[in-house]
């Protein structure tokens, strides 16, 4: 199968300061440890373009787009909120993630190549219609979904997010489109302490207690997600590839390990080739240990490359 794997030089280039632990090494080694075990020469590697202020107006009111670009800084840092900043380069480089979600989805939607990974930062699923939040400043997921739905009449699209933190920023966006499905696994208690008590028909959150496993998540996944994608029969699924429930990472309290993340991926292809013609477009969300976020990337990578 064709991957492509889209980034863009300026998603090194966003720093909310020295030793936050959202930093650029984050997508470096990532790239390391793909090209070392000899899978980035067989992925399709794009660009990002930057997203359009009318592709972003779609999940996110003008007002805060605007707002974004009038606080970006020329010098020194600017605090959207208490854990997200801007520097001088942030807004290129969340530009280029979201325009990463609109180049994955037209490559996966003209048959140009079977799914898509899109390695950039800052994340996005914590960004709301109208807010910053969790190191995040737009919800590229959510440009991606709405560009799918805009641009190719895409009738259902799933979203599977299994970071670490809820994405109640794209439930904030999506929680009345009957178009989108939501599939969360997240810890709580825990930030950002919404998604719990929130479950619809569409919003398929599945709070999970600290340390759990991969046999919890297995779990969830098959008696959750899954008879709940089958009824709603997406026509292309998109991931919020979070990797901060691995067990080695800083942030929080989950027991996931590399093969873990192997088997959520398989678990994906197989409803994507079920429903939605395999098609797959992966955002980048947390993972924070540096080894065991490429080594876990890396997994997921390496099995959406198979048949």
């Amino acid at each position: 199968m064709t991957t492509a794997f889209i980034t863009h030089p300026d998603t090194l280039l966003h720093i909310m300061d020295g030793n936050h632990p959202e930093s650029p090494a984050r997508i470096t080694a990532i790239k390391n440890a793909l090209v070392k075990q000899g899978i980035y020469q067989h992925l399709a590697v794009y660009e990002a373009p930057t997203a359009s202020d009318t592709q972003l107006a779609r999940v996110h009111h003008p007002d805060y787009i605007k707002h974004i670009r009038a606080l970006s800084p020329k010098a020194g840092l600017v605090r959207l909120d208490a854990d997200t900043a801007m520097g001088p380069m942030s807004l290129s480089a969340t530009l280029h993630a979201s325009g990463a979600a609109v180049l994955a989805t037209d490559l996966v939607m003209q048959g140009k190549v079977d799914n898509a990974f899109c390695c950039v930062r800052p994340p996005g699923h914590h960004a709301g219609r109208a807010n910053s939040a969790g190191f995040c400043i737009f919800n590229h997921i959510a440009v991606g979904v709405a560009h799918a739905i805009a641009q190719y009449k895409v009738q259902r699209v799933a979203i599977i997010d299994f970071d670490v933190h809820h994405g109640d920023g794209t439930e904030d966006i999506f929680k009345n489109n009957p178009q989108v499905m939501l599939c969360s696994t997240f810890q709580h208690p825990f930030y950002p302490h919404r998604g719990f008590d929130t479950r619809t028909a569409t919003m398929i959150n599945v709070p999970l207690p600290v340390n759990a496993d991969g046999k919890q998540y297995q779990q969830a996944f098959d008696h959750e997600f899954l008879p709940a994608l089958n009824r709603f029969k997406p026509d292309i699924i998109y991931v919020s590839a979070g990797f901060d429930a691995h067990v080695d990472d800083p942030l929080a309290g989950m027991h996931l390990i590399n093969e873990d993340y192997a088997w959520i991926t398989t678990f994906i292809k197989q409803v994507a080739k079920q429903h939605a013609q395999g098609r797959i477009v992966s955002l980048l969300e947390g993972g924070y240990h540096l080894h065991a976020l490429a080594q876990a990337v890396s997994k997921h990578v390496s099995v959406m490359m198979q048949t």
